[in-house]
């Protein structure tokens, strides 16, 4: 097989072809290049990939070469009750992935007439439930809210053909394998499905052999396995005092080339006291957590990707399915419980061929977990280096200039900031309405206070006679 190979070579139809080149993309990954020919004559298919490997364009080219958009050929063959109902549906476990994939497979359909619409929670209902009344040919979703829209009797997934199950394995650590079930026992009429999963549970493979059709089982070389991850990224385990980690960050953050960053950290709690922290010394900082609501999270990720921000900190099941490309170094604030989150996270640098960081801050109590990390990996790294902000081993690594100190100084500080970034309103014109008629409530009922505290202290005062008696 040629490295050459185009989308056309495989088939692909003109007007996705042409898309794809406006946005640059050309030539097949190699989890693409493997799936199309199987996945364009309607095979069903399982993958073992991990998100940055390129398979949305796998399943999302064929799911988009079998449906037909407003007015192409063969929309008059469908049934008047069929025309605006989904024909292709793409579960996932997080907002932030379906978001991600509806906007890919856009870009790839932008010449068609195809309409695709993300359904995912932590948004209003009613701009969801109007976009689907408006048509949607290809819904993309989270097992939640699109469970939730069918027993409205807004979303109806009787038409559908293709459905791709993505981040299998991550759905089942959410617990959302019966939901899938139940999504996919509703679209009784489909003729392809897919599934793509990193790693291949028990409960992952029985649901596969019980919904799918002989299917085809393709494996794709893994960017972030333990092999590329060792010869792509420069990794450094450090033995650093808690009350110095965030010295220890500020300099690093103020490395020569650094690009954006992203530091792991484990709670809610330092994810919100560590961006204080990077904020006060100014650094243009995001977060992530599971405090949020989706507005703001949606709006940390914007800023991230638009360069607005450049580090961004995040507990890990808020950075679930996070792909951004430029991403220099990941920092672990704390040693990852497992060797499997340890390459989870770095993978998100070093992608496309490029280089990247990775620094993990090791507590003394943690050697033991990180040994057997680096045992599991053979990472060479086995016992983290002592390191202070005032080590002089922690440049050297780093490259970082020996004149900063613990402040961006104020010639640098040239990012637009996270409030550059506008925020979108996730509740719906109706949830405004809402928030804005119950204020001038409250406010009446403060003014009906007064006579109720005199009532209140009358009767406290009848108490008190009582129990003097």
């Amino acid at each position: 097989m040629s490295d050459k190979q185009t989308f056309a070579d495989f088939g692909v139809s003109e007007p996705i072809c042409s898309a794809l080149a406006d946005k640059g993309i050309t030539e097949p990954f190699p989890i693409q290049a493997l799936t199309l020919p199987v996945a364009l004559r309607g095979n069903d298919i399982i993958g073992q990939a991990k998100t940055g490997t390129g398979k949305t364009l796998g399943f999302g080219i064929p799911m988009l070469e079998n449906t037909v958009g407003v007015d192409e050929d063969g929309w008059e063959k469908l049934s008047e009750k069929q025309q605006g109902k989904p024909q292709g549906l793409v579960v996932l476990p997080t907002r932030e992935l379906a978001i991600q994939v509806a906007n890919e497979l856009r870009d790839a359909a932008a010449q068609r007439t195809v309409r695709i619409v993300e359904l995912y929670g932590g948004r209003a209902y009613e701009p969801q439930q109007k976009a689907l009344k408006r048509g949607a040919e290809i819904v993309v979703g989270t097992p939640g809210r699109l469970i939730d829209l069918m027993r409205h009797k807004t979303l109806d997934l009787s038409y559908v053909r293709t459905v791709v199950l993505d981040e299998a394995d991550e759905m089942l650590d959410l617990g959302f394998l019966e939901d899938v079930e139940t999504l996919l026992s509703a679209t009784a009429k489909r003729q392809h499905t897919m599934l793509f999963s990193a790693t291949m549970p028990g409960p992952v493979i029985t649901m596969a052999r019980r919904y799918m059709n002989q299917p085809t089982h393709i494996r794709v070389h893994d960017p972030e396995d333990s092999s590329a991850t060792v010869k792509q990224i420069r990794q450094f385990a450090y033995r650093c005092h808690s009350l110095n980690k965030d010295e220890v960050i500020a300099r690093i953050l103020q490395a020569r080339e650094r690009g954006l960053t992203i530091i792991f950290v484990q709670t809610k709690r330092q994810a919100a006291r560590l961006n204080e922290d990077l904020t006060r010394r100014g650094f243009a900082v995001g977060t992530l957590h599971g405090n949020l609501g989706q507005g703001a999270r949606e709006q940390a990720l914007r800023a991230f990707r638009n360069g607005k921000i450049d580090v961004l900190v995040a507990t890990d099941v808020a950075a679930r399915g996070i792909d951004v490309d430029n991403v220099t170094h990941v920092i672990n604030y704390q040693c990852p419980d497992d060797e499997k989150t340890y390459i989870h996270r770095i993978g998100r640098t070093g992608r496309a061929g490029n280089e990247g960081i990775a620094i993990t801050f090791v507590d003394w109590d943690d050697v033991p977990r990180w040994s057997m990390i680096n045992r599991q990996l053979e990472l060479d790294l086995a016992e983290p280096v002592e390191t202070y902000h005032t080590s002089e081993h922690l440049y050297t690594d780093l490259d970082i200039p020996t004149d900063v100190d613990g402040k961006l100084p104020r010639d640098k500080r040239t990012r637009a900031g996270l409030s550059a970034e506008h925020i979108e309103d996730v509740e719906g014109r109706r949830g405004r309405n809402r928030s804005r008629s119950r204020r001038p409530s409250s406010s009446r009922s403060s003014r009906r206070r007064p006579p109720h505290r005199g009532k209140s202290t009358s009767q406290s005062q009848r108490q008190r006679k009582r129990v003097k008696k």
